[in-house]
């Protein structure tokens, strides 16, 4: 073999391994970068629904003049959306945010897998009540058990 013809094959063998490692360079950094990203995305997603919760129980508090208790709070509050004829009507233009169509079944549900149903307590004990809705899945939360100046505050503002 002459050293034309191997300085061919060499730069043709080399062009593949360069090709291939830098394949292997962008994939290392795109594909984590794109984990990150999916993961920032279902957070807002499981805030969101959160904080339409939160804007349920509002209006089930001022509708009721009281939040609903923590044994069967959450699923007192879908029976509200279902039946309150308010609720009915404008439930889409209210929680537009978090729904293409809006559904209250699935509202106390978190987005992320595996759909986990938050978690609601209230402490009425004290004036004004407050509750204390968190995320199973995650440490975000709205309100606070034991200072009322977090009444519907989220805690991750």
């Amino acid at each position: 073999m002459d050293i034309e013809n191997r300085n061919k094959i060499l730069t043709i063998v080399l062009g593949i391994v360069i090709i291939g490692l830098s394949y292997w360079l962008y994939d290392s950094i795109v594909t984590p970068y794109k984990v990150v990203e999916e993961r920032k995305a279902m957070t807002e997603k499981v805030r969101n629904r959160m904080m339409s919760v939160k804007d349920a129980l509002i209006q089930y508090d001022s509708r009721m003049d009281e939040f609903p208790p923590t044994e069967g709070g959450l699923d007192s509050l879908v029976q509200f959306l279902k039946t309150d004829s308010l609720m009915i009507v404008m439930g889409d233009s209210l929680f537009g945010r978090t729904f293409e169509v809006f559904n209250p079944d699935s509202l106390i549900y978190s987005p992320r897998p595996p759909y986990n149903k938050f978690q609601y307590t209230l402490n009425d004990t004290l004036r004004p009540p407050i509750y204390l809705l968190e995320d199973p899945d995650s440490d975000d939360s709205i309100g606070d058990l034991n200072r009322t100046t977090m009444k519907n505050a989220p805690n991750w503002n």
